[in-house]
């Protein structure tokens, strides 16, 4: 079988920073861009919030908005993003839906009813309590979260994406996979257009208590990921990325410009970082897209912060010789299931304008110019991707 070039066409992409490629590129690729964090709503984690915005524009129906939490109007907004950048309005009936979700928004109202009631209940009756506040206060779907596939139900009503559909969940792995799986089955002639990416709101007690319970969240005043000392941790960026991706063929037949090319998406997953098995794992994938470094090589880290993480990643970064490297989370945060597809936007971005970015963090390293870029994404817990990037012709 022939395989075919994929290539970026779109991108949809809202953060702290702003929305939409433009803000992004006028941001990062200036000197001494500022993170914008919220210190005090949830303290003492910190978050990047949303920006204030209208979704008026990808979202018309008031009705529609009001139907969706927070975390849907972000990806259902970033989706109609890419979708218009890659001028792919006329093709939505035959366009393929890949979405990395979390768990759906929980109702917390219920959690901290629940809660409050087990915290003044003699142990020998919280069963019964439990299953009673359940019977009770459960929402009519059986489950006090949003159904993750209604992310992908929502892009598929208000803008018409009628071509097969997929939901993965997994967190950062998720996110991962989708963008592999789309990316491979259109190489192997299973299609010719498809719209991937995540969401996640930031702005969420359920999550930061979820991800603070785990240890994963950096806890006390901001800092940059390479500064977060002892056991490290992330902070939650607000984050909606999607992109188009077509064969190199289908993008010509109807004279698209590319942004970038998919080289190569390669995912692992190590269930044990202990003794460098995460960054033998990263090693290995990079070995498989033909194992890139020096020179002309960019590297977008999707560093979370997480203290076990990041050194794996440190480790694997020491291996790529003289690349530019930027660890986005430091201005971006980290955004679990949308982190990957937005750095993979990022490297289209950078690459469809002819530039890298500036230093991120204080440990960043490297000059540009990049004629290829390698995105990172290692996880708060466990798991491996990297995707390369190269111009497209």
């Amino acid at each position: 079988m022939t395989r075919q070039d994929v290539v970026i066409t779109g991108i949809g992409l809202v953060s702290s920073l702003g929305e939409g490629p433009d803000a992004h590129w006028a941001v990062l690729s200036q000197p001494g861009a500022t993170p914008v964090v919220d210190e005090a709503a949830f303290a003492p984690y910190a978050v990047h919030p949303l920006p204030a915005m209208s979704f008026d524009a990808q979202i018309p129906k008031k009705g529609d908005q009001r139907q969706m939490e927070p975390w849907q109007r972000l990806g259902t907004y970033a989706a109609g993003l890419a979708i218009d950048q890659a001028g792919a309005r006329g093709l939505v009936a035959d366009m393929h839906l890949i979405v990395a979700a979390g768990g759906g928004e929980r109702d917390v109202a219920v959690d901290e009813a629940v809660a409050t009631a087990l915290c003044t209940t003699p142990a020998d009756q919280a069963g019964a309590v439990l299953n009673e506040r359940l019977a009770t206060d459960l929402r009519p779907t059986l489950f006090l979260a949003q159904l993750s596939n209604l992310l992908a139900g929502n892009i598929s009503i208000v803008h018409g994406v009628t071509g097969s559909s997929r939901t993965f969940m997994g967190e950062e792995a998720a996110a991962a996979d989708a963008v592999r799986i789309a990316a491979a089955r259109l190489a192997e002639g299973r299609g010719g257009i498809a719209l991937v990416g995540g969401a996640y709101a930031s702005q969420r007690w359920d999550l930061v208590l979820l991800y603070g319970a785990g240890g994963a969240v950096w806890r006390g005043p901001f800092a940059a990921v390479s500064a977060r000392d002892g056991a490290g941790g992330f902070v939650g960026g607000a984050l909606g990325a999607f992109l188009v991706l077509e064969t190199a063929e289908h993008a010509a037949a109807r004279g698209a410009v590319p942004l970038a090319r998919i080289a190569g998406v390669a995912t692992d997953a190590t269930h044990k970082r202990a003794g460098g098995a995460s960054a033998g794992a990263a090693r290995a994938l990079h070995a498989a897209l033909g194992a890139p470094s020096g020179a002309g090589l960019g590297v977008l880290s999707g560093m979370t912060g997480v203290a076990e993480a990041r050194a794996e990643e440190e480790a694997f970064l020491a291996g790529l010789g003289a690349a530019a490297v930027r660890r986005t989370g430091s201005l971006l945060g980290h955004g679990v299931e949308a982190a990957f597809p937005a750095n993979v936007a990022l490297g289209a971005l950078a690459l469809s304008r002819g530039g890298f970015y500036p230093a991120m963090d204080p440990a960043d390293a490297g000059e540009g110019p990049v004629d290829r870029i390698l995105v990172t994404g290692f996880g708060q817990w466990r798991g491996e991707a990297l995707a390369l990037l190269e111009r497209a012709a």
